[in-house]
């Protein structure tokens, strides 16, 4: 179990003390960043995690890039298409009525965490989750077997963050706060899927980032376009022992569909990140991801931060 985890189990179930102390200690542990300005604090972020600032006035990598794109990129329609509810109406957009059938079956919705409670929640599997943030989620399989006061008070809490502020993601600073159960996705074998996360540059996919075996292994794969293995792969920094290696898997049965919805989603964007599942064939959307990793995952070997950093072009800086 992780501190934050730890953190949630003593605070979250004790109602409206335990939820006013634990906000209370995130306030006082994100006070310092707080007071940065977006710049101060991404190049704060990106040298503990790189070792350097990032040139955010010509930048060459690709996390320098995404970083220029978080303080230069932003558009209004961005904060419809990453809301985790709002997405859903967009996608439906861009692709047309035959992509109702492939978003994954929305079971339940609300404003307020007064509501979430053994009778209202779904009585099958689902995921519960905040809209508007990134991160947050709780699988449930068997409600009957939740805390309900943690869930209450995680769902509390959820709705009361300001997922900008600490993300400086500013696709997220007007975002409606909302909760939602979808449908807890599953194979034949009763696993979650893997998670195929199709990245473009200026409308061209560049590479497919796979999250492999997640209830298991939990591992990464990264193929190219025509689903040939890639030698390098783009995580978190803690992560990179543990989320490299693993067996190559098949392209899913529904890879060429993904590209064809998502290549039609792309078209808007500079870089995108367009998510999918494929369980037993059968296509789901995930969610749209202007920031992989918010620019902060390192790419092992290091060297190609630079190599997909000089295929991406700016809008707006490169000519």
């Amino acid at each position: 179990m992780g501190k934050v985890e730890k953190l949630e189990n003593f605070f979250l179930p004790k109602g409206t003390i335990g939820f006013i102390l634990y906000k209370l200690f995130w306030g006082v542990y994100r006070l310092p960043n707080n007071l940065l300005s977006n710049r101060q604090l991404i190049n704060k972020t990106y040298k503990k995690v790189f070792g350097h600032t990032p040139n955010l006035d010509h930048p060459s990598t690709l996390n320098e890039k995404i970083q220029w794109l978080k303080l230069n990129g932003f558009k209004s329609f961005h904060t419809i298409c990453c809301d985790k509810y709002l997405m859903r109406n967009y996608v439906m957009e861009k692709i047309g009525p035959e992509a109702e059938d492939h978003l994954i079956p929305l079971l339940y919705e609300t404003t307020n965490w007064r509501d979430i409670s053994l009778d209202t929640l779904p009585n099958e599997p689902f995921v519960i989750k905040p809209t508007h943030t990134s991160g947050d989620y709780q699988i449930v399989r068997d409600k009957s077997t939740i805390d309900i006061k943690l869930l209450r008070g995680k769902c509390r809490y959820w709705l009361h963050r300001n997922f900008y502020r600490d993300s400086r993601e500013l696709q997220y600073k007007d975002s409606p706060r909302r909760l939602i159960a979808e449908k807890l996705l599953q194979t034949a074998d009763g696993y979650i899927p893997n998670d195929y996360k199709l990245h473009y540059f200026n409308g061209e996919l560049q590479f497919i980032y796979c999250s492999v075996a997640r209830e298991t292994r939990n591992y990464r794969k990264i193929y190219s376009p025509d689903w040939k293995p890639l030698p390098f792969i783009w995580v978190p920094k803690f992560k990179l022992q543990s989320q490299s290696g693993g067996d190559d898997i098949p392209a899913p049965a529904s890879f060429n569909l993904m590209k064809k919805y998502a290549s039609i989603i792309a078209k808007d964007f500079d870089y995108v990140r367009v998510d999918f599942y494929d369980v037993d064939g059968k296509l789901y959307f995930g969610e749209i991801t202007l920031f992989h990793g918010s620019g902060y995952d390192v790419f092992s070997p290091e060297e190609y931060d630079l190599i997909y950093g000089n295929k991406l072009k700016l809008t707006g800086l490169d000519k």
